[in-house]
């Protein structure tokens, strides 16, 4: 799993190694490179802002109105099956609120 260089600081010192023992999972910083300024796409980056753009895209998603973690994440589940589906199935996936664009 890839992490921010923000969850490796002295207060999240722990994380790396309590996700690999408890979870069995291994965090993998993406690390900012200090000696660029201005932006700049960091590896793997693109994948999470990507997936969340898309969940975004999803209504009940834009706002927090779940009361449960677990329901919240029923939710995305929900989302991203639909997507997964329509895009085995061949179809393009609309939104309401985006009109196509005139050529």
């Amino acid at each position: 799993m890839w992490v921010d260089g923000g969850y490796v600081n002295s207060v999240d010192a722990s994380l790396v190694g309590w996700a690999d023992h408890e979870l069995g999972i291994r965090l993998e910083v993406v690390r900012r490179n200090d000696d660029l300024k201005g932006f700049h796409v960091l590896p793997r980056r693109w994948v999470v802002e990507r997936t969340l753009g898309w969940l975004t895209r999803c209504r009940r998603l834009c706002r927090d109105h779940e009361r449960t973690i677990a329901h919240a994440e029923d939710f995305v589940k929900l989302a991203m099956i639909r997507l997964m589906a329509a895009r085995l199935a061949g179809q393009q996936t609309r939104y309401r609120n985006i009109r196509p664009q005139a050529v």
